[in-house]
Order: structure tokens, then sequence, then C-alpha cells
């Protein structure tokens, strides 16, 4: 009854170029260096994610998330899921897990709108529990996911971009798993099953700080370890450290299964 899916529809190289933006000064790896550093003192973010998936096709998601309480909201829509057209709600708090989605079968929702599931964890580094409502790409908090990028050996200046009407710099950079020193970069890579190369791409705004992210690589098939497709996915950040407030969904209009995996 589970939905496998939910992000994001392709980007391009997000972003319009913008020939009045003075280039940056800072050696391109150090910029990515700093960027990456500011995004660890973000306590909410408001994003959105656009791109393609395998499994989901294209998919557009937007997300507010808080550190702490590790609280998340996200809606999300696919035009190519199994077939056919889904749309997707999902909220966690108080370790729990809420979703509602024109694709659950009404049998096992009895009349309801939400299922609620738990524990349904979200907030970690990588290890998140959504029960497979949320694919693997999505289920980190991009604050994670950006970090990738320190790890590549070839980052360079693009140009300067226009992202959400921010003036930005936009570096470019090669990901190889080789490359990472840490167990929570090498544990992105396991998440997004997404195979040596991996094409990334930073926007860094006049503070400093990450304002778009984008990530590009073959997508391997998790059972075979075979290219199943192409992995596109990008992050915008829309708005830093504002107040998010996620709620429970009606208890009369939730569906409590406990585990959402049992019937």
């Amino acid at each position: 009854m589970l939905l496998a899916g939910g992000a994001v529809a392709c980007a391009g190289d997000a972003g319009s170029r913008s020939a009045e933006a003075a280039p940056t000064k800072v050696a391109p790896a150090a910029a990515v260096a700093q960027a990456i550093d500011a995004s660890q003192d973000i306590a909410s973010l408001h994003y959105r994610v656009v791109g393609t998936l395998p499994s989901t096709g294209r998919l557009k998601a937007e997300a507010s998330m808080s550190v702490k309480p590790a609280v998340m909201r996200m809606t999300m829509s696919a035009d190519d899921y199994k077939g056919g057209a889904v749309r997707l709600a999902v909220r966690f708090l108080d370790e729990a897990m809420y979703a509602s989605s024109n694709r659950l079968p009404a049998e096992k929702l009895k009349g309801k709108s939400w299922f609620g599931a738990a524990p349904g964890v979200w907030g970690h580094n990588v290890d998140n529990q959504s029960f497979g409502v949320l694919p693997d790409e999505l289920q980190p908090s991009p604050l994670v996911q950006s970090t990738m990028m320190s790890a590549s050996k070839d980052v360079r200046v693009i140009g300067t971009e226009t992202v959400d009407g921010a003036r930005t710099t936009h570096y470019k950079g090669t990901v190889r798993y080789d490359d990472m020193t840490t167990a929570t970069q090498r544990a992105q890579v396991y998440g997004l099953h997404a195979d040596d190369p991996i094409t990334m791409d930073l926007w860094v705004d006049a503070d400093g700080r990450t304002k778009q992210f984008r990530v590009r690589a073959d997508h391997l098939d998790a059972a075979t370890l075979t290219v199943a497709g192409s992995l596109d996915l990008t992050f915008t950040y829309l708005g830093i450290d504002r107040p998010v407030t996620v709620k429970a969904p009606p208890a009369a209009d939730t569906r409590w299964l406990g585990d959402a995996r049992e019937g």
C-alpha cells in the first residue's frame, strides 16, 4: 500500500546568468568548504526539490524542516509513478510519520484521509524511517546531502547566476566514492543509489551560504547494482531560519497503523 516515490523534476543547470554579479575572489574549493560549514548552523529550512528518478519519473517537492525539534512537512507530485500521477503529503513529528495520497488504497484507510505510522524518524543524518513513503534519495536532510561536494578534487567556477532572486556564484565538481573521507558522505552515495562519478553543482550566495545544489549520476538498481537510469536532483533553499510549525492531522481523520508495513 506504500508509495515508493516522491521527489523531483529536472531543473537543468538551474538559474539564469547574471552579468552584473562580480565573480568570487575566494578559491573555488575554499568557497565550497565555507558554504558547507555555514549550512551546519542552519536551524530551519524551507526548500524545493525538482528532478528525475528512474523509480518515480519527473517529480517536484516542497518542504519545510526544523533541526530542533526534528520535524518536517513535505508535499510531492509525480507525473508517472507506476503509470499514473501521484500526489503525496507527508509530515514527521513526535517520532511519528503521517502520509496522505491519492494512491493509498481506500480499503486500507477505512474512510480516513491520512495514515499514521511509528516510529517515523526524520532528522538524522541518513538513517531515517519513512516506511517506503519517501524515496531513499529524499529521506536525508539537504543540509547533509550538500556536504558531498567537499570531497570533489576538481571544483571550478562556472559563472555568476541568479537563483530564486539571489545573485550566486555557480561551482561544479566531480565526486567519487573513493574520495569521500567521512562515513556520512559515503552513506549519502548509498542512499542516492548513484554510480561513480557523481557530478555536483553548488550555487553560493553573497553571504557565503548554499542557495542551491544539484546532483547528477547514473542510477543503480539496488538489487542488481546495474545502471537503471539517470539520477538528477536539484535542491533550492527558499528560506533559512524561519519558524516552522508541523501539526499532526486530525485524529478523527487518521488511520493509525502503528507499523505501515502491516495490513
